[in-house]
């Protein structure tokens, strides 16, 4: 049953009270279930609110209980803005980070209420101040060869269950195409990796997919990771089972190993990142060629900044199955950057090299690089413009102010914005076009004559020509030009003939 507001409560106890105080105990008997079935209170508890003739609670705003005033609020819009717009758990860990980084940058100036209001929100807080802004601001088959059986038989399989506790370097790996709503030809694809032990993640695009070009990219990956990679684990597709990359990883001293077919939990960590990092910041577009790639390429490289920087996340700690529930517990959120630095098994050499390179990142910066970039990609893969004719550049403090309304215009990811459609043209040939003008001149000077009649006038004078299912086609005819004409009476638009020229027109495109 769907119970009442509480200020509807308030005014039932406000007319009942008196009612109740002076009637008899049969008729109290009855109010008190009247009231009982419209409230949904315990009877007892009815009792009591009718006898008392006041509301139990105030049913209205109460500003005196609220903590954080308007200031700490607009700040925490803009470092959730900063933060590319993370769930209130993520963001709590990362305040201290942000506002530090912000401010040695320059970009906040925080008197120490709210910044003491910052930090001491708590996850649901965070969540309950953004609701507003979150609610305004508010993905074939194609069969391919398979690998081969010796190649399968010498990489051994991995199960989720059989990770354990690696030391950082163990990677899981998969691509995410970019085939938009067909997997026809070729079409970009994105590598991406993730590390089992701290989450850090790394992706780059592969212009085909194809071996050789995989290991090279995978080289590439290799170089500007901060820490060596010890493992390389896969799903069983043909681009990665095949001697080309079991020979590189045995080069690089890499241990190759793969998970069962058609169970993709197996790879849960680099499944999850391909939704979270990839599609979220690339989109579903289809996107092809050299041009394309290049601007992938670009658009990642402050991406895998961004997100092993200033984007925390979960890590499962513990699940243990109750019968049919499975419950899971999970590891405070927490930084790619933040997890490697804080494990023991990493050298002092490579916690110095990242804690260096985290001095010197700005991550307002970061995240205007990576707006700019994905609005390249979104231009190129729509075919508005070109790489030359990029957008230009928006200042870091335009950027940056903009993040306090920037929830305003709902979603701001260009990436995530549909593409717009085409205007659907003509696609068979005009039957009519031959006796345009004719029936034009017929129409101007017996407007009123139907469709029908004009046909039976077509077929007396060009037997066999118009047949009898083109009526149709030369009714929607009419109807523009009624349209038209009553317009140019109504309105004193352009001629009839220069409107229905260009109605002619733009059907014969």
């Amino acid at each position: 049953m769907r119970r009442v507001s509480m200020g509807t409560r308030d005014e039932l106890v406000a007319v009942l009270s008196e009612r109740y105080a002076r009637s008899d105990r049969l008729e109290r008997g009855r109010i008190l279930d009247e009231f009982v079935e419209v409230t949904g209170f315990h009877r007892k508890h009815a009792m009591r609110v009718l006898r008392g003739g006041r509301p139990d609670r105030r049913s209205g705003p109460r500003p005196g209980r609220r903590v954080y005033d308007e200031a700490v609020r607009q700040t925490l819009v803009v470092i959730w803005e900063a933060s590319d717009r993370i769930c209130g758990k993520r963001l709590r860990p990362l305040i201290p980070i942000l506002v530090e980084s912000m401010e040695r940058h320059g970009h906040l100036q925080l008197a120490s209420e709210v910044r003491a209001g910052l930090l001491a929100m708590s996850a649901a807080t965070i969540d309950r101040a953004l609701y507003a802004m979150r609610a305004a601001a508010g993905g074939r088959h194609r069969r391919r060869a398979a690998a081969s059986s010796e190649v399968r038989r010498s990489i051994p399989v991995r199960t989720f269950s059989d990770w354990g506790d690696p030391v950082p370097g163990f990677m899981e790996a998969d691509l995410v195409a970019h085939s938009g709503p067909s997997a026809k030809g070729s079409f970009v694809q994105t590598l991406t990796l993730t590390d089992i032990a701290t989450g850090w993640t790394e992706c780059a695009p592969l212009l085909m997919r194809e071996q050789q070009i995989l290991t090279e990219v995978l080289g590439e990956v290799c170089r500007r990771m901060p820490f060596p990679i010890l493992g390389f684990d896969t799903d069983n597709d043909s681009v990665f089972m095949n001697e080309t990359v079991r020979d590189h990883c045995l080069a690089n001293g890499i241990t190759f190993t793969r998970c069962r077919p058609y169970r993709k939990n197996d790879q849960a960590w680099v499944e999850q990142k391909n939704g979270a990092v990839v599609r979220r910041i690339v989109g579903y577009r289809r996107y092809e060629g050299l041009e394309a790639a290049t601007a992938l390429a670009t658009l990642y490289r402050s991406v895998r900044l961004f997100v092993n920087y200033f984007q925390p996340s979960f890590k499962l700690a513990e699940k243990v199955r109750e019968g049919a529930k499975v419950r899971k517990r999970y590891h405070a959120p927490a930084t790619p950057y933040q997890r490697l630095i804080a494990d023991k098994r990493v050298s002092e050499e490579i916690k110095r090299d990242v804690t260096e390179q985290y001095g010197q990142l700005d991550p307002v910066r970061l995240l205007s690089d990576v707006r700019q970039a994905q609005q390249l990609v979104v231009d190129i893969a729509d075919k508005t413009v070109t790489a030359i004719d990029a957008a230009p550049d928006v200042s870091l403090d335009q950027f940056l102010s903009s993040l306090k309304i920037a929830w305003q215009d709902g979603e701001i990811r260009p990436t995530t914005k549909p593409k717009p459609k085409a205007k659907r043209l003509r696609r068979r040939p005009d039957p009519f076009v031959s006796v345009t003008d004719k029936l034009q001149g017929w129409f101007e000077a017996e407007p009123w004559r139907t469709a029908h009649e004009m046909l039976d006038r077509l077929q007396d004078e060009q037997p066999g020509a118009f047949p009898d299912h083109l009526l149709r086609t030369l009714q929607r005819r009419l109807k523009d030009w009624r349209r038209d004409a009553a317009r140019r009476l109504v309105f004193g638009e352009k001629p009839l003939d220069a409107m229905v020229h260009d109605d002619m027109a733009g059907e014969t495109k």
